[in-house]
């Protein structure tokens, strides 16, 4: 957030600031967020264009020989006291989009130089930054992960001690990295002189990123989706991802609805049941990718589902920027000498059915070169009367979720967006209706005679992390995943 604010304040736009947060990101999120991910930016303009970026991953592979499988390591992380299993190593990591998306939303439609909208992530990364509490615990939960390697252990683990929660990381190869790619000495990954060592480090240990999928990547500029409710306009992210496109059932389910009075048991029944129509529409033809519906870009029909980071930007000339960037759980790999941890998400078993308990799939690997879809879906809300919303969320399947209950509390009950963000939640997973506190026990109860419910005694970032602003000054961010938000006055942004 400082690092957007700081390039508004410098007088860029809505974009340079966007583009900036998700640079610093990459070193003060480094496990979750990362140069080596992938993403989204929705972009609205001052004079009203509007384009979804979309740089998230590609399956990687080209140039390899058909026959070579990728190699990927099983490593058990400790949630409280529940085991989950992940898949790492260089066979989990795709072609990566964050940096190639940054550098095209900058170029298209930034103001700043390229250097300005680098430098707060550089010097982050030369001086080093206090990840906090919550990066720590992050830190703490994926060290098995982290420590793989000898890079990752030194700053991870130094010394081969739990990282300190005030210890300062610093990453001297990213922010030289950061200095080459800020004067233009390096244009991305497809450098020469990274893309090779990247390559080789990869064939040797079991990956399949290649220098010509290096080569090959483009950031997609899509025409964003567009669904009406009531008398707003949401703007999402389109297929082939399906997060935009589950949201906006949702939000069409509820439509035929008359509202029922926030928070009763049948405004809870009204929301739970839209939630199971999504999921049981999403989950019924036995493959997400064959929702591709009338998408020109069906061949991408790969979903990526785990953590997210998002950042919501606008400015006073009413540029309006949504952005939501993964890295997966990250894979443990260093790419080259860049400093950039790489993405896992060639190892999610949505995206590799080999890779679930008893499966009887052989073969891990996919076409080479196909766009992975997501359930991120960056947005702007578009309302009659009203300065227009820019939110989107972190978490997963829960995002779809969370963005609905946020945008049902500003159009229907008419909160504002700091009592949209922070009103309670709930999530249908499939079987149970997981219900955040805050709710009147009669409500929950109303809703208990007619489905499974688990009440939760906390608000968590399992429900989601939805950040919003608008151009007349309101912002708010989520608490549940550590969100904040911030005003800042700087020089006038021209469109």
């Amino acid at each position: 957030m400082a690092a957007a604010a700081r390039v508004l304040e410098a007088g860029g736009n809505a974009f340079d600031a966007a583009v900036a947060a998700g640079f610093a990101a990459a070193v003060v999120e480094p496990c979750l967020s990362s140069l080596g991910g992938g993403g989204f930016l929705l972009a609205r303009t001052a004079a009203g264009d509007e384009t979804l970026f979309d740089f998230f991953v590609d399956t990687p592979g080209r140039g390899v020989p058909d026959e070579v499988e990728p190699r990927l390591d099983a490593v058990t992380l400790r949630f409280g006291a529940a085991d989950q299993v992940f898949h790492v190593g260089h066979g989990s990591v795709a072609v990566p989009g964050c940096l190639p998306g940054y550098l095209h939303v900058q170029r298209r439609l930034g103001r700043l130089p390229l250097a300005e909208v680098v430098e707060p992530a550089r010097r982050l990364a030369a001086d080093g930054v206090v990840l906090g509490p919550h990066q720590a615990a992050v830190v703490h939960l994926l060290e098995p992960i982290l420590g793989r390697s000898a890079e990752g252990r030194e700053r991870f683990l130094p010394g081969g001690r739990r990282l300190a929660v005030d210890a300062a990381v610093r990453n001297r190869p990213l922010a030289d990295f950061l200095a080459a790619v800020a004067d233009a000495t390096v244009a991305g990954f497809d450098d020469p002189g990274i893309a090779g060592a990247i390559a080789r480090d990869m064939a040797a240990n079991g990956g399949l990123l290649s220098v010509d999928d290096l080569a090959a990547y483009r950031v997609v500029e899509r025409e964003p989706l567009r669904v009406d409710y009531r008398d707003a306009t949401l703007i999402t992210n389109p297929g082939p991802s399906l997060g935009g496109r589950l949201l906006a059932r949702g939000l069409q389910q509820l439509a035929a609805r008359v509202p029922a009075a926030f928070g009763s048991g049948e405004r809870l029944r009204q929301l739970v049941d839209a939630f199971d129509e999504v999921w049981r529409h999403h989950t019924g033809s036995g493959d997400a990718g064959t929702d591709a519906g009338d998408d020109p870009d069906a061949d991408a029909v790969l979903q990526s589902r785990r953590g997210t980071t998002h950042v919501s930007v606008c400015d006073d000339a009413g540029n309006l920027a949504s952005m939501t960037t993964s890295n997966g759980s990250c894979s443990g790999v260093i790419l080259g000498d860049t400093g950039v941890m790489a993405n896992n998400i060639m190892g999610e078993s949505d995206l590799n059915p080999a890779l679930r308990p008893g499966a009887t799939a052989r073969r891990l690997r996919h076409d080479a070169g196909r766009r992975v879809g997501s359930m991120m879906a960056p947005s702007v809300l578009l309302r009659q009367g009203a300065a227009p919303v820019v939110l989107g969320s972190g978490g997963s399947e829960r995002i779809r979720t969370a963005m609905t209950q946020v945008v049902v509390a500003l159009v229907d009950h008419g909160m504002d967006v700091a009592a949209a963000v922070r009103a309670p939640r709930v999530h249908f997973d499939g079987a149970t209706v997981q219900v955040e506190p805050g709710f009147a026990p009669d409500a929950v109860a109303a809703l208990a005679r007619e489905r499974r419910v688990n009440l939760w005694d906390v608000t968590d970032l399992y429900f989601g992390g939805t950040n919003v602003v608008t151009p007349d000054g309101a912002a708010a961010g989520d608490p549940r995943r550590g969100g904040a938000a911030a005003v800042v006055e700087g020089e006038r942004n021209a469109p």
